[in-house]
């Protein structure tokens, strides 16, 4: 028989055996498509993060990232977070008189009390947002009508604008809208009798932190949180002017001010992702342990296979049918498997990545934490064909020393 019929040939036994051996052939497809959703959903998730990361930073439209350390929370204290840097308004203005700056502005958050009423106070962050007309987005409402006056050259005795942007998340919980008046503060008293207008409805930073916001001027949530002394910021946002060399500028606001640490948006989305190295340390070995149980799924059950039917395989060899044939049919079999299993676990994965999404916008308030590319898709079509494609040969080279006499005994 010339080669291409017989392989002809053995892909056709190859076939009847999946129609033939229904319940073990759903189960290894079922085996390696779950292989596979496991793997792609993972690393969607990962990519996902990367990609909302980056697109975060490039909405920012700021180059460098000035910090005096990790924001660290401090539970019992007021506004409940420990901001680095000091002084954050004469640092802004030191930095903006450079020729090669545009702008540079405190970035603040806090943990604050608001309530539609002053008996029912829920606790959000409070976010001090820096030149609210390039930043915010708005959905519904305006902008601040001025930006951080109260602060005054840092006697914080200028006039509070009283105006507080919320998102969406902050309106149902508060029961509220533009044009309403709601109690925001430090600590419970100082919320009674703080009062402020809600002017807009913004995403921009709920989206950031992925908790309820309100945005308030600088020094204005400095104010009710009592920590106009120190003027600490979370950060401090640098803009570049246009041709700018940022790595560059960077070099030389590290040595004017070494006591602060200045990451460009990659350095900075580098950091944040460092100090969640547990968790992705976790997600890779998730990852690993799935193509692992994948692979010993599909060569338990090949394997149970051939034994289960070495006397069949005996008598067929003892007839003249070569044992290469029979291993061909083996391994061809698993591929059968393999690519379909990889077609469902692909297909699930699409709704998965959908349904990952929509709980995590429900819990967390982030959007599209799962991405899936059409390369991870690819991926996962390979990764079927290799965990079947192993078990395959496991089989084979099982199948290839039986000895036919031995079984037939």
């Amino acid at each position: 028989m010339r080669a291409p019929s017989r392989f002809r040939a053995l892909v056709g036994i190859a076939l009847a055996h999946l129609r033939h051996e229904r319940v073990r052939t759903v189960i290894t497809i079922c085996g390696v498509a779950m292989a596979v959703l496991a793997a792609v959903l993972l690393a969607s998730v990962g990519l996902g993060v990367i990609d909302t990361g980056q697109q975060k930073f490039a909405e920012s439209q700021q180059d460098l990232w000035i910090t005096g350390g990790p924001i660290e929370l401090q539970p019992g204290t007021v506004g409940g977070f420990q901001n680095s840097v000091v002084d954050s308004h004469q640092l802004s203005r030191e930095i903006t008189g450079r020729d090669d700056v545009v702008t540079a502005a405190p970035m603040i958050f806090q943990s604050v009390y608001a309530g539609r009423n002053a008996s029912e106070l829920q606790t959000i962050v409070g976010v001090g947002a820096p030149d609210s007309g390039k930043l915010i987005s708005l959905s519904a409402g305006r902008l601040f009508s001025s930006y951080d006056v109260h602060y005054a050259n840092g006697s914080y005795d200028g006039p509070m604008t009283r105006e507080a942007i919320i998102d969406s998340r902050t309106a149902e919980l508060l029961d509220v809208g533009v044009n309403d008046t709601i109690h925001l503060g430090g600590t419970v008293a100082t919320a009674r009798q703080q009062e402020f207008t809600v002017v807009g409805i913004s995403p921009t930073y709920s989206q950031f932190v992925g908790a309820p916001t309100v945005v308030l001027q600088p020094s204005e949530l400095q104010e009710i949180t009592g920590t106009t002394a120190s003027d600490r910021a979370s950060f401090v946002l640098v803009r570049a002017t246009e041709g700018t060399n940022v790595t560059r500028l960077e070099s030389e606001l590290s040595e004017t001010y070494p006591q602060y640490t200045i990451r460009t948006n990659q350095e900075q989305l580098r950091s944040i992702l460092e100090r969640q190295a547990v968790v992705l340390a976790s997600g890779g070995s998730l990852l690993v342990l799935a193509v692992i149980a994948g692979v010993l799924l599909v060569m338990n059950i090949q394997l149970s296979f051939v034994f289960r039917l070495r006397e069949s395989f005996a008598a067929i060899t003892a007839l003249g049918f070569s044992r290469r044939s029979l291993t061909t049919v083996v391994f061809l079999y698993t591929l059968c498997v393999g690519v379909l299993g990889g077609l469902l676990g692909s297909g699930l994965a699409v709704l998965g990545v959908r349904i990952v999404n929509a709980i995590t916008e429900a819990l967390t308030g982030f959007e599209d934490v799962a991405s899936l590319s059409p390369r991870l898709v690819g991926g996962g079509l390979v990764l079927a064909v290799v965990v079947s494609g192993i078990g395959g040969v496991a089989a084979s080279l099982y199948l290839a020393r039986l000895n036919p006499l031995d079984s037939l005994r």
